[in-house]
């Protein structure tokens, strides 16, 4: 088989990739040694920035369709609410998606995989890694199929989306350097009948250790997800379900009947993270460069957002637009820096919700169940903690591919922000698989006009009037223009609205003469 790119692993990350490959017209084979997408739930929440991504191809409703948005959390302290707050509109103004949305990992993989048959591709199933080499010309990969024979593919590129255990990055040498919470994790999907009603989540706040219900579709369906005690010393395989019964019934400090077991599973939370994403031309992407802990519900949504950044450099390389090195330098340039700080985070995060230190426990127990709803009802909070729990906060400031000129509130490397125009998105204007040329003009002088450039094809042309309320957002009183790459980045965004410095800004960018 000859294609453009191997897609190693096809689970929420690799079959998202593989949509964006769709989109941009970029030939691929993906494989996966399992039978077919998973029929567990897995990972639940969906963030508003992959929906964002998910908007563009026409994935987006009906995932939400599929799943419920995470409204109100009851805040329960030794058996009873001391407490609640409303995340349903959080991102309100922020994003089209101002929510997390739960739904199962199986119905999202079906989805994204109905989308890719849809297109007249399919997944090899059953079908593994054996070995891969790779040249300054392309990559070569030896797979087994499903009858036990050896395949060969010859691809330009190669991408692995296999897994925490990832054999493309034991091949490529990486380390995958970190350390493992000794503490033990479970998570269950169950049905429950119990004094709580079904429309919203509950965490259960203890001195050291964490539980949480997430209601899901079905009735009285939820997800449990919880901790051992440090001191419970059994390993992942050892433990039985009753185990984790009798833990939920004894942290939760109330009468619960558990009447179906749909799924667990029990770990240990690893936090870790490759040195670089990519060796020549084979790149890793999702579990395989970087895992941690599951809190705020961040690692599958990240491995989407790798693919996201990753696929429309390939495209360019592909198109013979752009200088392969330089453009796919930017992956790791850019992927590496949201790797370091998601973990920290994460590793926060978990810090809060399980820490035995007197203060954090006291003030975990004491004080936050009194005054979530208060601070989270608070402007300013919700603009400090939505964007970095829904990742639309991510951005490529310090990139290479970044450039500002003037003095905006937006800079370049941010994600475009959402706003409306004449009561439509502005996103409704981003679909195409471009780079978008965006002009607001105040109405003094002569419109902007750009005439035919080496670069148009590449190119969506967007003039709008500047209003005042996206003055207000950019903190812009004349003019100006931004260009932004086709993952919806601002790559640039200038006061000074001109020919010349656009064509300088995608010259430097592409290194294309």
């Amino acid at each position: 088989m000859k294609t453009d790119v191997i897609i190693v692993g096809a689970g929420p990350t690799g079959l998202s990739l593989a949509c964006q490959f769709i989109r941009y017209g970029i030939d691929f084979v993906i494989f996966d040694k399992n039978e077919t997408t998973t029929p567990h739930s897995k990972a639940i929440g969906v963030q508003a920035r992959t929906l964002e991504i998910y908007e563009q191809i026409g994935l987006a409703d009906n995932l939400v369709a599929q799943g419920a948005i995470a409204g109100k959390v009851r805040m329960v302290v030794g058996g009873e609410v001391r407490g609640e707050a409303n995340f349903s509109e959080m991102g309100k103004g922020m994003s089209p998606y101002p929510f997390v949305l739960i739904v199962e990992q199986g119905k999202h993989e079906k989805i994204l995989y109905d989308f890719i048959k849809s297109y007249g591709r399919d997944v090899l199933w059953n079908t593994e890694l054996e070995s891969f080499i790779q040249d300054e010309s392309g990559v070569t990969a030896n797979i087994e199929n499903t009858k036990g024979e050896t395949e060969t593919i010859e691809a330009k590129f190669l991408i692995g989306c296999d897994g925490a255990k990832s054999p493309v990055r034991h091949t490529l040498g990486l380390s995958f350097e970190g350390s493992t919470f000794e503490r033990m994790y479970y998570v269950a999907d169950v049905q429950i009948d119990w004094k709580f009603s079904h429309d919203a989540g509950h965490g259960f706040l203890m001195k050291n250790s964490m539980l949480a219900f997430f209601p899901m579709t079905g009735e009285n369906q939820w997800r449990i997800v919880g901790t051992f005690p440090e001191e419970f010393a059994k390993d992942e395989g050892d433990i039985l379900y009753e185990e984790i019964e009798e833990r939920i019934k004894q942290d939760a400090e109330l009468d619960l009947d558990i009447t179906n077991v749909n799924w667990f599973s029990t770990y240990k939370v690893h936090t870790r993270r490759v040195n670089k994403f990519s060796v020549g031309r084979c790149f890793l992407a999702g579990d395989s460069a970087h895992i941690h802990t599951p809190a705020g519900a961040q690692g599958m949504n990240t491995g989407i957002q790798d693919g996201y950044n990753l696929a429309w450099k390939i495209w360019l390389v592909l198109q013979g637009k752009a200088d392969a090195v330089k453009i796919l330098e930017t992956y790791d340039e850019e992927r590496l820096e949201n790797a370091k700080n998601l973990v920290e985070t994460t590793d926060r995060m978990f810090e809060l919700a399980v820490s035995p230190k007197w203060f954090i426990s006291y003030l975990r127990t004491h004080i936050f169940p009194y005054i979530a709803r208060v601070a989270l009802s608070i402007d300013a909070v919700k603009k400090f903690a939505f964007p970095r729990v829904s990742q639309i906060g991510i951005n490529y400031r310090h990139s290479s591919l970044s450039r500002n000129n003037g003095n905006f509130s937006v800079k370049a490397g941010d994600r475009m922000p959402y706003f409306l125009v004449e009561g439509a998105s502005i996103y409704d204007e981003l679909r195409e698989p471009k780079f978008h040329l965006l002009t607001f003009f105040d109405g003094s002088g002569n419109p902007p006009d750009f005439p035919e450039t080496k670069f148009s094809e590449l190119i969506d042309f967007h003039h709008l009037a500047l209003y005042p309320h996206i003055a207000e957002i950019f903190n812009a009183a004349e003019s100006f223009m931004i260009l932004l790459r086709p993952d919806n980045y601002i790559g640039f965004i200038s006061a000074e609205i001109s020919l010349e410095n656009l064509e300088n800004y995608l010259a430097r960018v592409l290194q294309k003469s």
